[in-house]
């Protein structure tokens, strides 16, 4: 019998279905949330950012974040994902797995997937569409 995954998810939100069939039911199997990648980047930070010398004279500045706070929730909670789907991957026969996600999260997501979760990959549709139930995901899947 077939097993198809369908992960649909966004920075904040990720939920895995399950269907016997590529044209069968979705069923919810459990929902992965992160709250902090809704939050506000000053809600994010500590502190204000560190002060550096100038190489030459008295001069101080600010030094800049290398990544943006919000940002780096979104490529934490990514891994998150990856890491679970993995973890699942491991314990159960998987056939196919349709990611739908975000435009922006897909990316992020893909690059945190492994190689052995990549090659199961039958589908990519770049919409978000975590506000849908599993009967309406499944009328927007082919």
């Amino acid at each position: 019998m077939s097993s198809v995954w369908v992960v649909s998810a966004n920075s904040s939100r990720a939920t895995l279905y399950t269907a016997k069939s590529p044209v069968a039911p979705l069923e919810q199997q459990f929902q992965l949330n992160h709250p902090d990648a809704r939050k506000k980047p000053s809600e994010l930070l500590t502190d204000r950012a560190g002060r550096a010398f100038d190489s030459h004279g008295q001069g101080r500045h600010a030094m800049d974040q290398r990544v943006d706070a919000r940002e780096h929730e979104r490529e934490v909670f990514a891994r998150e994902v990856a890491q679970e789907l993995e973890t699942l991957r491991e314990q159960h026969d998987i056939d196919q797995l349709v990611l739908v996600a975000a435009p922006a999260f897909l990316g992020l997501l893909r690059s945190a997937l492994s190689g052995p979760l990549k090659s199961l990959i039958s589908l990519e549709i770049d919409k978000d569409y975590t506000s849908l139930d599993a009967s309406a995901l499944r009328a927007r899947l082919p």
